[in-house]
This record gives structure tokens, sequence and C-alpha cells, in this order.
């Protein structure tokens, strides 16, 4: 063996089954969906409510797996309190639904041993997987070479970071804000997702209560600028 062989890095990639090792030096090898070893990424797209997140990542998934790349959508505490992700512009993809005890990792390879391929995740309400789900994130990507696109609010309805969210920006390969602009109701730009119970904005409470932002809800959100959130001001009533 050459000093050069002796050091050079070593895949850490958990093959495909089937899929021999690649070699020393991988960074040129590449993986049966054809995308070059240790390519893969963590990214996270943020934005207030209503900006298009789970739009997006649909579209995410879409644009994959049309290239034949294979994955997994994941979410948790969709709008539709079930295993999928819903739009509110109507569109719907089944998903598994991400519980405290679930291992991200051990879902991937669970698939593999299966002879199921998986090339990336769509992690949708990412930000409210717990901290751990993203140490995960972040290990499948390293480790394993599995792209995680994640998607999901920033901030609560107290204005504060979700744990999920924070690790995301700590950790993230790339991270985006949402394009789609979400406007307040005085026509400045939403930044923030108020709260609003029996009319009013409330700031204090459980941090994630399931809600929509329809006016008949019981618990509702609505996104507001910075000014109004802090005054509490949800605008003219009809």
């Amino acid at each position: 063996m050459t000093d050069d062989a002796a050091t050079a890095p070593t895949c850490l990639a958990h093959p495909f089954p089937g899929q021999p090792h690649a070699p020393a030096g991988c960074a040129a090898a590449r993986g049966l969906d054809g995308r070059p070893v240790h390519a893969a990424a963590l990214k996270f797209f943020w934005g207030p409510m209503d900006c298009g997140k789970s739009t997006m990542a649909l579209q995410m998934n879409y644009n994959h797996a049309r290239q034949g790349r294979r994955g997994l959508v994941t979410t948790r505490i969709d709008r539709s309190l079930g295993p999928q992700v819903t739009t509110r512009i109507g569109l719907a993809h089944e998903a598994i639904e991400v519980t405290d005890d679930l291992d991200l990792r051990a879902l991937v390879r669970g698939r593999w041993a299966d002879g199921v391929r998986v090339d990336y995740l769509i992690c949708d309400e990412a930000c409210f997987y717990t901290v751990e789900h993203v140490e995960q994130m972040a290990e499948l990507v390293d480790s394993y070479d599995v792209d995680v696109f994640a998607f999901g609010l920033a901030t609560d309805f107290r204005s504060c970071l979700f744990p999920a969210a924070q690790r995301l920006f700590e950790l993230a390969d790339e991270v985006a804000r949402i394009q789609v602009e979400v406007l307040c109701w005085c026509g400045r730009e939403g930044l923030l997702n108020a709260r609003v119970v029996d009319g009013r904005v409330v700031r204090e409470g459980e941090q994630v209560v399931i809600g929509d932002t329809v006016d008949t809800a019981d618990v509702r959100y609505q996104v507001l600028c910075r000014r109004h959130y802090r005054s509490g001001d949800l605008g003219p009533r009809d």
C-alpha cells in the first residue's frame, strides 16, 4: 500500500444492499442514483404560515422523483392530523408520521434492508420534530449520504425559535427563507405567526397547539408584521 493510498479518505456512506462500497478517495464515486458520493446535504427551508412550505416540499419530492431518485416523505402534526402532507392549495401526499421514538436512521436502514433504495428524505413540519431528529438528519447526510430537505416554521406564536428549527439553523448546510411573500393585513410583509383565541392575540400557552388560518377555527393563527404582532392588532373587523 502506498502512502497516498493509506491517507486517502474512506467513504462513510452506507451502501444500498447489493451496492459495493465505494473505493478510497470516493469523492468521484457515484451512487445508484447517479449523484456523486458525499454530495448529500441537509437543507432547511423556512418561513411563516401560508408561504408555501408544504407546497414546496411536495414540489421538491416531485422534481427528484421524476429524475429517478427515490425518497421518503415524512411529517409531524400536519394540519390534517393524519399521516400525509397537505397544502392550502389542495395538494396532498401520503407521508410517514414522525413520532418521538421514531429514529430516522433506522427508518432508512429498514427500507434498505427490505431492498428499497432511499436517496433523500422530505421532512415537512420539521419545526415540530425533536432536536434528536435533527441530529439524525445530519447523520443521514454525513454517514449515509442521504439528502435531507426540511421544511418548517422558524418561530412559534411567542416569536421564539422552535428547538428543532434552532438546531436546523445551527447544523444545516443550507438555510433558505421561502420567497413567497405573505402579507400582514396592513400590507407590510408578514413575519410572525400570532395565535388568536376569542378574537385576541394570546402570548401564553403550550408551544404547539393545532390550529389553522381560517376565521372559524377555535384556535387560529394569523401572520402579522412585527409592528402589529407586538401591538396585537389583528386589523379591521368586517
